[in-house]
């Protein structure tokens, strides 16, 4: 092996483990590969850059915005709801009707568009039909991928495939090449999901449709057991205070569904509403841990005490953190639980560009380059100094903090009695730190002071606390004392029949801006209006600590709302309204003519007179003159992660030529399976690529294995076209995994499908797919042409 293919080989394999573990995104990793190559000189200039004028990946992204066009035009949901509606309420034929639906709209649109206008197309013809959403929506997007194996321009590998053997100086293929097999491959896929694979199907409770929609939703996510009523008695601190000062949605984490004052209800009160004796409040959230926090007023407060504090800022010391960029806290929230057990320190206060942040640190998304200032004592300094997640530390003087900082806090002692529900319990266990920015600097026991005990330290007997923090939270802590709860909420749930409180479900569009952003930094109150008060994930709702959760591609959001700001969501491009309310039925006015466009591509293929890529941007040029949708909707419909991923990868694909790592890894294939012959040969590259795609993008694979296969071809003396066409199959059939295409991740939420579902039904029909490809290949692309 020479130094030039272990270096090739050494770079696919790093890429391959950073595709794996996420440590960086995709097309990051892609623009990684292209620079590395350039600068080693594996790649010149001109072919470094080579892949954006690739005539595949303007095909690509043409037809993104070709997909765009025709679903803004409603020609998909016009062929989509005219067909369902035969669909009927029998099951298997269900299944059918929807996965040969989104097959043939996938043959020319992009499958993840497909997928999501039938998303809640699907949803609601489940809940008319009784049957859970889990029964179709996997159905959906499998459909959709089968249905892109029908055409040249169904799914992106198709494409790169056919460019592969441009530039190898063969005949790319056809746009109605893959028909043959790619129908008969659907066919064979629809019916043994509808006959089989349908009992491996997961039965999760289907929401309902109409007035029915909110109670089903309910039911499904739980919460009914998590609603209680809060009343504020005469005389409470909370009186004349706004709900944000008292708390409840802060530190108790609980949402605020509605105020019920004087026989009026008043649906999710902004947070500067001011509380009044006797105003009842309807709430979700743990009833548990609400308690526990009104337990921590019922600590006797014995008094301030500046002589303890000046005791022990005499043991405690001020520093100035820098976070590093590659710093692990950063791009998350701030646990101060977490950050006092890792480091032995408290975060007082984060500075950034200016802009202090003294409290409710805990819904603060870290960024490099933030400035911490905690406070710990000398035995944590040396572990500060050399944790790689900072980059810079600084001692702060007192006067430093009150200038720079203007921090305004003091010092508590809290007496435990001897009786107390905190006996025997962590401070880190109480949550304080988290909802207060409370900080225990030391324990007072048995004459002995601890200062700044582990997080770990359990409360005992008589302890005395001192807890630094600010006098308003420990009147919040009063307050909340003094509220009167009442459990059963059972007659104050009809506010979500109204129109003023509706709750629907949804769940992010593929291309959504809001993925790895948390809840917090969404500000769904103050941009719409609306509450998120459970997320859907991995099979289960989740209820607790939702501000600092990040979301991620397939979550399913459950929101509250009045009716009218929940229908502008189904024009927001970030969100795909699983359970619509008030959806504005879709123009179809220019249907016509966007299907007369698509055709017309099509004729200009098939008499020669373009190749795709052109009359692809020709088309897609059409669909934005023609008014079918915007130019800014055309950029938002390229996925450019998915751009820059291949043209990123296809440097490496030359780079594997030109050294001869194509050939080396060819020679081993054949090695291990040239005696058996040329089938057993593809079978095996047939088999590699399929088992990868559940961790590898399909793009990014079908580029790294086309120059073997090309190799192994030559080799072999075989036709090159079978064996692409064999890698583009299992490329495309990305079925044993959420992860192995945005199609797949789109359902999981609404689903509620989690990670074994999909290996369960999709590995046998992977399995399925592999058969009838086997099978067809012989015959309709044989090895060796006549």
């Amino acid at each position: 092996m020479s130094f030039e293919i272990a270096f090739v080989l050494g770079l696919l394999a790093f890429a391959l483990v950073l595709f794996v573990t996420e440590i960086v995104r995709m097309d990051v990793v892609a623009l990684l590969v292209l620079s590395i190559l350039a600068l080693f000189g594996f790649v010149d200039a001109g072919e470094a850059v080579s892949g954006f004028s690739n005539a595949a990946v303007i095909t690509v992204w043409a037809m993104f915005i070709i997909s765009e066009g025709l679903s803004r035009a409603g020609v998909a949901d016009l062929i989509g709801r005219s067909v369902l509606r035969v669909a009927g309420r029998g099951e298997v034929r269900m299944i059918v009707v929807v996965m040969l639906t989104a097959g043939i709209l996938s043959g020319f649109m992009n499958n993840i568009g497909v997928a999501a206008l039938m998303l809640p197309v699907i949803v609601g013809i489940a809940a008319r039909s009784n049957l859970p959403a889990s029964r179709l929506l996997m159905p959906l997007a499998y459909g959709s991928l089968l249905g892109g194996l029908t055409t040249l321009v169904g799914t992106p590998p198709n494409l790169l495939v056919s460019s592969a053997l441009a530039d190898a100086g063969l005949r790319p293929f056809s746009l109605f090449d893959f028909t043959p097999i790619g129908v008969v491959i659907l066919a064979a896929g629809t019916a043994f999901v509808a006959l089989v694979g349908r009992h491996l199907l997961p039965s999760v409770t289907a929401p309902k449709t109409g007035g029915e929609a909110g109670a089903a939703l309910r039911d499904l996510y739980r919460l009914k057991e998590r609603m209680f009523m809060v009343r504020v008695p005469p005389g409470s601190i909370a009186v004349g205070r706004t709900i944000d000062q008292i708390g409840l949605a802060r530190s108790a984490g609980l949402v605020i569904i509605s105020l019920v004052r004087d026989g009026t209800t008043l649906s999710l009160p902004h947070p500067t509403t001011t509380l009044r004796a006797g105003d009842l409040l309807l709430v979700e959230g743990r009833q548990d841990r609400f308690e526990d926090l009104r337990k921590w007023s019922s600590l006797k407060i014995e008094r301030e005490s500046p002589v303890l504090q000046e005791f022990l800022s005499q043991r405690i010391e001020l520093r100035e953190l820098r976070l590093a960029a590659g710093s692990t806290l950063v791009d998350a929230p701030l646990h101060h639980g977490d950050f006092r057990e890792r480091f032995h320190a408290n975060v007082l206060a984060v500075r950034r560009a200016g802009t202090v942040w003294r409290t409710r640190l805990s819904e603060l998304t870290l960024q490099p380059g933030d400035r911490l200032l905690v406070q710990c004592d000398a035995r944590a300094i040396a572990g500060l100094e050399s944790a790689s997640e900072f980059d810079a530390l600084a001692r702060v003087s007192e006067e430093e903090r009150a200038e720079l900082y203007a921090i305004d806090e003091r010092a508590f002692v809290i007496h435990v009695p001897q009786d107390s529900v905190f006996v025997g319990r962590t401070m880190s266990e109480s949550r304080l730190g988290d909802v207060f920015d409370f900080r225990l600097l030391g324990v007072f026991r048995g004459g002995e002071m601890l200062v700044m005990p582990a997080s770990d330290e359990k409360i005992a007997p008589a302890d005395l606390l001192i807890v630094q923090g600010r006098p308003e939270d420990l009147a919040v802590l009063r307050g909340l004392q003094e509220l009167d709860i009442q459990y059963d909420a059972s007659a104050h749930l009809d506010v979500f029949d109204s129109d003023a409180l509706r709750m629907v479900e949804a769940t992010l569009h593929p291309h959504s801006s809001l993925v790895g952003k948390t809840v917090a930094e969404l500000e769904l109150r103050e941009a719409y209006q609306l509450e998120l008060v459970a997320i859907w994930r991995n099979g289960k709702p989740q209820r607790s600590g939702l501000a600092g959760v990040a979301l991620r591609s397939g979550d399913a959001l459950l929101l509250v709302g009045p009716r009218a700001r929940l229908a502008a969501l189904n024009a927001n491009p970030d969100f795909i309204v699983v359970t619509p309310v008030g959806a504005p039925a879709v123009e179809t006015a220019k249907a016509p003519l966007a299907g007369a466009i698509v055709l017309a591509i099509v004729a200009a293929v098939l008499a020669g007179w373009q190749p795709i890529s052109v009359a692809a941007v020709a088309g897609a040029t059409l669909m934005v003159l023609t008014r079918c949708l915007t130019m800014e909707q055309a950029y938002r419909a390229i996925d450019w992660r998915s751009i820059f991923l291949i043209a990123g990868m296809l440097p490496l694909g030359i780079a594997m030529q030109r050294t001869g790592a194509a050939q080396f890894v060819a020679d081993g294939a054949m090695a291990l399976l040239g005696d058996y012959g040329p089938w057993p040969v593809i079978a095996g590259l047939y088999g590699v690529t399929a088992f990868a795609t559940m961790v590898v993008p399909t793009a990014a694979l079908v580029l790294l294995m086309a120059p073997i296969v090309l190799s192994a071809s030559a080799e072999l003396g075989i036709s090159a076209h079978t064996a692409m066409m064999a890698v583009a199959i299992a490329a495309s059939a990305s079925f044993t995994s959420p992860v192995s295409h945005p199609a797949n991740v789109l359902v999981m939420g609404p689903g509620g499908y989690r990670f074994g579902d999909y290996l369960k039904l999709g590995a046998p029909l992977t399995l399925v797919v592999f058969v009838v490809a086997a099978l067809l290949l012989p015959w309709l692309w044989p090895l060796r042409p006549g």
